[in-house]
């Protein structure tokens, strides 16, 4: 388990300043300088919490079959790096500003941390596997806390967005608002494998037909669902909710937008087995309310636009720090 997940599986500090403030390999003022990669206004930034990020984003890119080389490792190295300056360069002006975390906020950060490990020694091993300790978690959080409070006290505050801002977003981009069709049905469900000899399959129709014979002679849908489907909704009578298309395999979606309301389906065969489908309702491809959305919007343009501040704020940070990087002597390559 990385770091980034142990912070948020705790809730540590999540905010939308993610990309700044969840950084696993967040400075840390360690006696021990085995290496480092930076020295920003005096502070040296570890190599090894350098190294923690670039493992970090080495088993990303593994995990989706990827290998991270060449430029394409030499940009994440940089950005890595640049990452850590500013997320110092922005714990160093929460200091210059008076900003103080308090020792209960960080404990409480780290018992919320560790609730989420029920299994003794487990937070120890998940701090131990990317080679962090209680003592440095404690530092990030510290930092962390002090970073968001700066953001919250020298930024937030002067972000206002306006309704006409809101209402320009909303008119601008009308397909991230746009609800597509969604059908509700019911079904009855005999499984039987797509490759299940043939035996099986009769087995299988047999019981479909005995379905079927009941409803055609009206039998309650929902009452033979929960006699006979053999799927996780019989004990709902059948019932799926609500659906878009591409949330079920394609046999079964084909027939249930071909249908109108109250129709009973013939039997329908997928990769799961035999089915009888019933449409209990339609609903049409709409447009979500400016209403029901402007708050959201509102929420996602200001959070926009701290970033862009925060972004800014860094900026000029750099203009007057001095800053000595070593990222050649990184020893992860």
């Amino acid at each position: 388990m990385s770091c980034v997940r142990m912070l948020k599986r705790g809730g540590t500090v999540v905010s939308l300043f993610a990309c700044l403030l969840l950084v696993c390999g967040a400075v840390v003022h360690a006696k021990d300088m085995r290496g480092k990669v930076a020295i920003v206004n005096g502070v040296a930034i570890p190599e090894k919490d350098f190294n923690r990020s670039l493992t970090q984003a080495q088993h990303r890119f593994a995990q989706s079959g990827k290998k991270l080389e060449g430029n394409q490792l030499e940009n994440v190295k940089s950005n890595i790096l640049e990452t850590l300056i500013d997320r110092e360069l922005l714990y160093q002006e929460s200091e210059k500003e008076g900003i103080k975390v308090k020792e209960g906020d960080i404990n409480k950060q780290i018992e919320g941390l560790k609730k989420q490990f029920p299994e003794k020694g487990a937070f120890e091993k998940a701090l131990k596997s990317v080679d962090l300790t209680e003592d440095e978690l404690k530092d990030q959080i510290k930092q962390q806390l002090a970073v968001r409070e700066l953001i919250d006290k020298k930024i937030a505050p002067k972000i206002k967005i306006g309704d006409k801002e809101v209402k320009a977003f909303y008119d601008t981009h009308p397909d991230i608002f746009k609800r597509p069709e969604e059908v509700r049905a019911s079904h009855i469900l005999i499984k039987v494998d797509s490759q299940a000899p043939k035996k099986d399959v009769a087995v299988a129709k047999k019981k479909i037909e005995a379905a079927q014979k009941r409803l055609k002679n009206g039998e309650d849908f929902a009452k033979v669902a929960k006699d006979v489907s053999e799927g996780p909704s019989a004990k709902r009578g059948g019932d799926l909710g609500y659906f878009r298309r591409g949330q079920m395999v394609k046999p079964f979606e084909d027939a249930a937008f071909a249908m109108k309301t109250g129709q009973v389906s013939d039997i329908v065969r997928t990769r799961f087995g035999f089915h009888i489908i019933k449409v209990t309702d339609k609903k049409p491809e709409s447009m979500v309310t400016f209403a029901k959305v402007s708050d959201k919007i509102k929420a996602y343009l200001k959070q926009k636009k701290v970033r862009e501040n925060v972004q800014a704020m860094i900026k000029n940070l750099k203009q007057y720090a001095k800053i000595e990087r070593f990222l050649h002597r990184a020893s992860k390559k």
